[in-house]
């Protein structure tokens, strides 16, 4: 029997239009390989939203080819792989965690000290972050300009699909319920299921279904939690389910076929995409970016340790309608509309100013499209220490935002049931309603919040910044 190569997966869970799937394919018998590696990554291991999604999506994976599973440090395993089968080869997708670069070179390391070569490809973005650069050869700070310079790249190409042989000799495999990757308490999946479809099939469809439903209308409609007008697609793209260039693609190709009908809300599904490569872009040159504030004299804002303040935001126990919502709906379905995203994140950071990293955390651990740069910039973004943050004095105000973005206050009624029975003239502010509920008064009052937030950024001294 010939020398198999080892196929490690990452997030990059599926078997079309994969770079390293394709070269290891044509290379030898593959060994399908997924490790679950707690130690590296630690203290940002899988969370428990992202644990689950994980289960279903190698669950998926596993019914159209043979898995082989293994827990532990990344390189030690497949040092342990290749010796046991006389692996010729290890192929994988670049990874742009922090913790990554150290890893992958290790592994590079130990597999070829076992006899096998190792190959890393892309195909996680349309673009690797070194390729994207200012005239002056610097990486961007600000997105406009970002994203200017990856529309100027041109459009991006898919890779070939190739069926890969799987090697028939014997590999121990660990078995995925062994794992316990699915919540006992809380135990989501009674709610996360019906709200999902983890797996490349399920990415599709939710793109297919994306592009004829909600796409005409994107522009707008991704601002309104009250109506389906998201993609949906960012936890696919996450554990790699689906590529940013496979939905570019089929964007792209509808907007042809539309005519022009579709450019405008087209284009902006598009720039939301090059959002994600901004973020790894950040992340990548200032790999501090989960642990520190892009903004440094953020190093020195008086942020409060409230834990008491922080429990109620978790549970949606704020007093205000929109910021409840979004987290109760982050609780039931492991996501939260990104419009209320930064709503609650900005309630969370300037009324309550309590730190980006304790929210950045508990998205971590609630969000099944919990994604470490993607997390960390948009926590920074709204906290005003991040990059492209130049508006860092902007605080939401929740009940004007509620207001425009949910009117009629649908999204707030389905998730904050003791509300149903108020008007939508007062669903945003409750309390001066003449119909009572039996909710929270609000934490703290919006004016005297934004007023403290601005004193602390002054103080600071941000605004000579």
């Amino acid at each position: 029997m010939s020398s198999p190569v080892v196929m490690w997966f990452r997030q990059d869970l599926r078997l079309a239009n994969h770079a390293a799937l394709n070269a290891a394919a044509s290379t030898g018998d593959v060994i399908c390989l997924y490790i679950l590696d707690d130690e590296t990554p630690s203290p940002w291991k899988i969370g428990g939203a992202g644990r689950w999604w994980l289960h279903r999506s190698l669950e998926k994976l596993s019914t159209s080819v043979k898995l082989v599973l293994r827990q532990g440090r990344a390189d030690a395993v497949l040092a342990d792989v290749v010796r046991e089968t006389g692996a010729g080869a290890v192929f994988f997708t670049r990874d742009y965690a922090p913790w990554s670069s150290a890893l992958e070179l290790k592994v590079k390391d130990v597999c070829e000290k076992a006899g096998a070569s190792c190959h890393r490809f892309g195909g996680y973005l349309l673009h690797e972050p070194e390729a994207i650069r200012n005239g002056a050869g610097e990486p961007y700070r600000v997105y406009t300009a970002f994203s200017r310079a990856c529309f100027a790249l041109g459009e991006p190409r898919l890779p070939a699909t190739v069926n890969p042989t799987i090697w028939q000799g014997e590999v121990k495999s660990d078995s995925l319920q062994d794992w316990g990757l699915l919540p006992q308490a809380p135990n989501w999946a009674s709610t996360f299921e019906p709200q999902w479809q983890p797996g490349a099939a399920g990415a599709h469809a939710g793109l297919k279904r994306f592009i004829a439903q909600g796409l005409a209308d994107y522009a707008e409609g991704r601002d309104r939690p009250d109506k389906p007008g998201t993609s949906r697609l960012s936890p696919h793209l996450h554990w790699g389910e689906i590529t940013p260039a496979q939905c570019w693609v089929a964007v792209r190709s509808a907007m042809a076929a539309a005519g022009g009908r579709l450019d405008g809300s087209g284009e902006k599904f598009l720039k939301e995409i090059l959002w994600r490569e901004f973020s790894y872009g950040l992340m990548h040159h200032w790999p501090n970016l989960p642990h520190a504030p892009f903004r440094h004299e953020f190093a020195d804002f008086p942020w409060d340790d409230n834990s008491g303040d922080l429990e109620k935001w978790k549970r949606g126990e704020t007093g205000y309608p929109i910021v409840d919502a979004g987290m109760r709906e982050l609780w039931a379905t492991g996501t939260m509309h990104n419009r209320v995203r930064m709503v609650a994140a900005s309630f969370l950071t300037k009324h309550l100013l309590i730190s980006w990293k304790e929210g950045a955390r508990w998205f971590w651990d609630t969000l099944v499209d919990a994604d470490i740069a993607s997390n960390s910039a948009g926590w920074q973004w709204v906290a005003g220490c991040g990059a492209d943050a130049a508006p860092y004095f902007r605080i939401f105000n929740p009940i004007l935002q509620g207001a425009r973005f949910d009117p009629a206050g649908d999204y707030v009624r389905r998730w904050v049931p003791e509300l149903k029975g108020i008007s939508p003239e007062f669903i945003h502010h409750p309390w001066d309603s003449p119909v009572k509920a039996d909710y929270p008064a609000p934490m703290v009052d919006h004016g005297f919040a934004r007023t403290r937030a601005l004193d602390a950024l002054h103080r600071i001294k941000v605004a000579g910044a």
